[in-house]
Formats: C-alpha cells, structure tokens, sequence
C-alpha cells in the first residue's frame, strides 16, 4: 500500500510539473521585437497622409525612409530626402525607441529623436514622432512600417 501511495504521489507531481512548465508561447520584448530594418508603408504629417507605399498621388517620397535597428544597439536612420544618420538606440519603455548619439544631427535634434511605439507585430510597427520635424514644416509624423 506504501508503494502506491509513493507510486501515485510522484505521478501527480510529474503531471502537474508537466501541466505548468508547458506553458503558452512566450511573447518577447519589445526591444527584440523591434530590432529589424523597417521601410515605410504609410506616413501622416500632423493628420494628412502624405505617403502611401505604391501610391500614385504622394504628397512626399518616403521611399528611401529606411529604420535600420537590426544590429543593437546601433541604429542607421534614413530620411525621406535620403539623408542617413547613425547613432545608439534604446527601448526604454514597451512604449518608446529612443535615437541618440545620430552623428550627423538631424536638423532641429541635437542628435536625439524619439517616437511612440504602437502595433508592434512581426511585419509592422507604428512609430510617432514625439517632436515636431523641421524638416517636413513642423509636422509631427506618424510611420507605419514593415519589416521587408
């Protein structure tokens, strides 16, 4: 009788221990999440879409924008006119990516620029610029990018 009740005992532990640590896929962070090279599909200026990938009747060319966040934390940032700057990048908050250290500055910058990160997936990430671009007339702009 000892040995079933040893026997059963274990039994149920091994169970339960199986029960637990198989547990659903595990989502990564954000900062692995986001460590890609994104193009852009969509750019709003304030409220106005300006670009749409393919699009025929864009206001600007984001085109070139490229989002290079593939080799951590380095980052390579290339605006719509062409212009690429490099610097350092962080993920202080599952909220925000954070450029710093871009040599050379982007117009208006001293070297940082943050944005607001939403619907991050696999393919596509939505960043908003939390400052205002000189470059595009004052605009504070929203990217929808893909990863290629």
């Amino acid at each position: 009788m000892k040995k079933n009740t040893v026997l059963a005992f274990f039994s149920a532990a091994t169970l339960l221990g199986l029960m637990t640590g198989c547990g659903g896929k595990k989502v990564a962070p954000v900062s692995e999440r986001i460590a890609k090279v994104w193009t852009a599909q969509k750019v709003d200026e304030n409220t106005a879409t300006v670009y749409t990938k393919g699009g025929t009747a864009n206001v600007r060319n984001y085109a070139s924008f490229r989002l290079d966040l593939s080799k951590a934390p380095t980052v390579t940032y290339t605006e719509f006119d062409g212009n690429t700057f490099t610097g350092q990048y962080s993920v202080p908050a599952d909220d925000r990516l954070v450029l710093t250290t871009l040599t050379p500055a982007p117009t208006g910058t001293n070297g940082t620029i943050e944005f607001k990160i939403s619907n991050l997936n696999d393919n596509s990430v939505t960043l908003t610029r939390t400052t205002n671009s000189q470059k595009t007339g004052g605009s504070t702009n929203t990217y929808t990018l893909s990863n290629p």
